[in-house]
Order: structure tokens, then sequence, then C-alpha cells
């Protein structure tokens, strides 16, 4: 069975790094692993949405939107989780923050049945980390 990642970029005054991160993304698919990239401009002052529709000419699983006044990070995000159609989401920032690799290994546990979201932090050690169940915590803070 192949799954399908929806990958939102949003996108300000990224000329210099969109292809870059289109790229690498699109280096994580795979016969198990779709993808559909939405990039979301959020009226960038440089060429960010041309860039961004080029890129699509060239790739078809590339959808490209833009915002015709800047609205925030928030708003562009927004925007693209309204217009994905895969059957998981992920959030990639252009400027490669963080390493798209990643999002390969938060898919094994959404498609094993082991959990039904994930989270990435680039501040947690490398692995998987049981999430308390908030009645738990709750109750281990009177204990």
């Amino acid at each position: 069975m192949t799954a399908k990642l929806s990958v939102v970029i949003p996108c300000y005054n990224e000329t210099d790094t969109l292809e870059a991160c289109v790229a690498r993304v699109l280096d994580i698919a795979s016969d198990q692993l779709e993808l559909e990239l939405v990039i979301v401009d959020d009226a960038s002052k440089d060429d960010s949405l041309v860039k961004a529709h080029a890129l699509a000419a060239r790739h078809p699983e590339i959808r490209v939107f833009g915002h015709e006044v800047n609205q925030g990070k928030g708003a562009a995000l927004r925007t693209g989780f309204q217009k994905v159609t895969g059957g998981y989401v992920a959030v990639q920032d252009a400027d490669l923050e963080y390493d798209p690799t990643d999002l390969v290994r938060l898919i094994e546990p959404l498609e094993t049945g082991k959990a039904e979201v994930v989270l990435g932090s680039r501040f947690l050690s490398g692995g998987a980390h049981r999430v308390l169940y908030f009645w738990h915590s709750l109750g281990n803070r009177f204990l």
C-alpha cells in the first residue's frame, strides 16, 4: 500500500532556497510514499512565486497557491492545509530548517498503527517518545 504525504511549504522571500528545498523533499518519494507538495507563497517581495510556478511546471506533484497580501506563516499554513489531498500532512519550511528525510520516519508509526499523530522536534534525541495521556499525567502530579 502506498501512503500519500502532502508536504505544505510556506514561502516568503525564499527565492534562494526554494529549489533546493523542493529537490530535497522530492528525493524522499518512493514506491511506498507518494508525495504532493503544496507551496503557499505569502506575497513574497522577491521572485519566490515565479520560481514556485516554474518548479510546478517541471514537477506534476507540486501545486502552488499565492496570497495577494502578506498574512503571515500561520495563514500560509492554513491555506496549505485547506488544499492538501494526501492522507498525511507535514510542514517543511523552505529554508530547510528541518531535514526532509525525517518525514519518512514520521510516517512509519502511522502506517503500522502504532500512532494516530506524530510530531517532530529538533530538540529531542532520535527515536520515538511516548506521550503520556492527559489523565495519567494529571494523576501523577497528585502522587
